[in-house]
């Protein structure tokens, strides 16, 4: 059945192209495996909650019929505005409106959350489609300062404040000398666009849609994962080609059930607590056959203050592709833990690859189990913070091609890694993590085979270019955990430097490298003797080194090759014959208006064919905890061998970094 949703339907209707329903809701209420919702231009402000699933043979299709915008939206209007003198105006609204919750009565809380000046709320007020900032009182409605977090300073000078009382809610805004009852305003009365409010309902499209306005909580993985969007804890949703935006936490959610959260966060730790969820989401059954293997593909997610796409467990299996990730966490109310343009925990054999990430707080931060994922043909750019973070995980993940050009690329603190043909324009962290066990799975499923801890290391780097900057630190830096750029002067033995937070090493130091592979220096090399092959006669002789062999903290090795230096790079130790160059001979522009990336190799010949080295599965080996190769999702092997753009590489010559050259003189990529 093809049902039709029109602005000018009736409910009441057959659903038909001549006698379309009224709202998506009704249509989701009677959609059955098989059937088509074709949706037609207009505002739909409602929160579409499906009460059926599909299959995997015959999905449940929702759709944008490309007569115009669709636009569903969990903000209401507002047009009954009281001038209150200095630019603030106010109105008050029944109680009644806010469908499930009041979002100006609760508090924004969760699991990894940290404290700050602001007590804020799920509530938003908007202008023209864009959240203002919220405030502690009305005073600071009248006064406004510019919040000195935010990433658009202008744009935290327009403020709100609400009262809620027993039956109304009276909300203060300031919109910079517009007039609301003019002007496009709205505040936000539901926590969702589009999601099930029952988990288990599988194989959904969502296709064509502008989701906005909604105020879901904020999304631990020890808690429930709600999104504006999302499947809720169910298999074989597509999301694509929508536009997703202000949501005030995650715009697409791929995570836990409330029934896989952990309510005790008093009496045990953080570590703990993930712990006893992902033994509880296996006894419920987290599998392969039940839960993960979405598409979300060509999605266009912007201004969300949390995240653009999260997903603890939910999203394993799943392709993440093509998307345009921007302006994550940019008010920055509030800071915490699980912040950044895609934050995955479990991303087993997720593909994540083709997206756009830049303008956010973080790029890509895969926290737990990150094993047999792949981080393919992905562009980040200006990321406060670092563009990809890896957090004890003990692999296999390969990056790949990827461009990674904030100040800062890279923070490992996992083991397990294979880095070939990236791109890299920033500096690294390299840290291990003793303090935290952590699981690891047998290969391409979701059952546990054992726990360790980060010791670091286990990594390979081949056929990457590192593009240095002469004016950055070319020696490590000390920085707390999860301080971002610009850095600040510090001590490094200052005290005051300790844990905040479950989960972040006792000293909370760590050490920012200049670019290149230097912070790798004191790991063994691979072609070495490795650390596990050591006689008890040879650990004997060892001595104090021998004891953190024993209790498994003695770091993994690491292997690389094929790597090019430019510009003040800083090559590894543990390559020596590396290929490296004063010269810049690549040159980056990025266009964050845009949204575009520029790169030109100013002089190819520093470049091209500086290697014959062809990176595939057997090169790559297996990892050492997990006993898994670099391989795709369905066991066949990778052969590393097209460029960025699928280019074909000979076995003959091959260019580091992501690009293959193939013609003469200056080359120019634009992305």
């Amino acid at each position: 059945m093809n049902y039709h949703v029109s602005k000018q339907g009736n409910d009441q209707s057959k659903g038909t192209a001549d006698h379309p329903f009224q709202t998506l809701s009704r249509a989701a209420s009677i959609a059955m495996p098989g059937d088509t919702v074709t949706v037609h231009a207009g505002e739909y402000r409602e929160w579409v909650d499906p009460a059926n699933g599909g299959t995997e043979e015959n999905r449940i299709t929702y759709k944008s019929a490309g007569d115009g915008e669709v636009i569903i939206t969990g903000a209401k209007r507002i047009t009954d505005w009281q001038t209150e003198g200095d630019d603030v105006w106010s109105t008050e609204v029944p109680n009644s409106l806010f469908s499930v919750r009041n979002p100006y009565e609760v508090e924004l809380s969760g699991d990894w959350l940290f404290d700050g000046a602001l007590n804020a709320h799920l509530g938003d007020v908007y202008l023209d489609g864009k959240s203002l900032y919220e405030c502690n009182s009305v005073d600071d409605v009248h006064k406004p300062e510019v919040w000195s977090e935010a990433k658009y300073s202008d744009d935290s000078l327009l403020k709100w404040y609400a009262d809620v009382g027993p039956q109304t809610t009276k909300i203060w805004a300031n919109f910079g000398g517009k007039d609301p009852r003019q002007e496009n305003v709205e505040i936000n009365v539901r926590p969702h666009c589009f999601w099930p409010e029952k988990p288990g309902l599988n194989y959904i499209t969502v296709s064509g849609f502008t989701l906005r306005q909604a105020s879901p909580q904020w999304a631990a993985p020890t808690e429930f994962q709600e999104g504006l969007i999302g499947p809720h804890w169910s298999k074989g949703w597509i999301i694509e080609n929508n536009i997703i935006s202000e949501s005030k936490n995650v715009g697409i959610s791929l995570g836990t059930e409330i029934d896989t959260g952990h309510a005790d966060k008093q009496s045990k730790g953080g570590t703990q607590r993930e712990q006893e969820v992902i033994l509880r989401a296996l006894r419920s059954g987290w599998d392969k056959e039940t839960v993960g293997s979405h598409i979300v593909r060509n999605n266009i997610i912007h201004d969300c203050e949390q995240a653009g796409i999260v997903g603890h467990m939910g999203a394993a299996f799943s392709q993440i592709s093509d998307n345009t990730i921007y302006n994550i966490h940019h008010k920055r109310l509030r800071h915490g833990a699980e912040v950044g343009g895609i934050k995955l925990h479990a991303a087993l054999d997720t593909q994540i690859t083709g997206n756009k990430i830049y303008t956010s707080y973080r790029g890509l931060w895969l926290d737990w189990q990150a094993q047999g994922t792949r981080i393919s043909r992905n562009v980040f750019f200006d990321n406060l913070s670092e563009d990809l973070f890896v957090e004890v995980c003990h692999g296999p993940y390969l990056v790949d091609h990827n461009l990674f050009l904030s100040p800062m690329n890279f923070r490992d603190m996992a083991q397990g890694g294979a880095f070939v043909h990236n791109l890299f324009a920033g500096q690294f962290v390299v840290q291990s993590e003793i303090s935290r066990t952590t699981p690891y799975h047998f290969p391409h499923e979701t059952a546990m085979a054992g726990y360790s801890n980060i010791t670091g290391g286990d990594d390979r780097y081949y056929n990457n270019i590192f593009l240095g900057d002469k004016d950055t630190n070319q020696e490590p830096v000390p920085i707390t955990f999860f301080e971002h750029l610009p850095l600040k002067p510090r001590d490094e033995t200052a005290e005051g430097e300790k844990a905040v937070m479950d989960g972040v090493p006792d000293d909370a130091i760590c050490y920012l490298h200049p670019v290149g592979l230097g912070g790798y220096n004191k790991h063994p090399n691979a072609k070495d003797k490795k650390w596990w092959e050591y006689t008890k006669e040879e650990l004997k002789e060892l001595g104090d080194a021998a004891d953190a062999i024993l209790k498994g903290n003695a770091v993994l090795p690491v292997a690389m090759d094929g790597n090019l230096y430019l510009n003040h790079a800083v090559p590894s130790s543990h390559e020596p014959k590396a290929e490296v160059y004063e010269q810049k001979g690549v040159t980056v522009e990025t266009d964050t208006a845009e949204g575009k990336v520029t790169v030109l190799y100013t002089e190819p010949e520093l470049v091209r064919e500086t290697t014959d080295l062809v990176v595939d599965t057997d090169l790559l080996g297996e990892t050492y905890h997990a006993e898994m190769k670099y391989e795709q999702p369905d066991r066949s092997p990778y052969c590393l061998d097209t460029d960025f753009y699928g280019s074909k590489r000979t076995n003959a010559s091959v260019t580091p970094g992501p690009f293959e050259l193939t013609l003469e003189g200056p080359t120019t990529f634009e992305i």
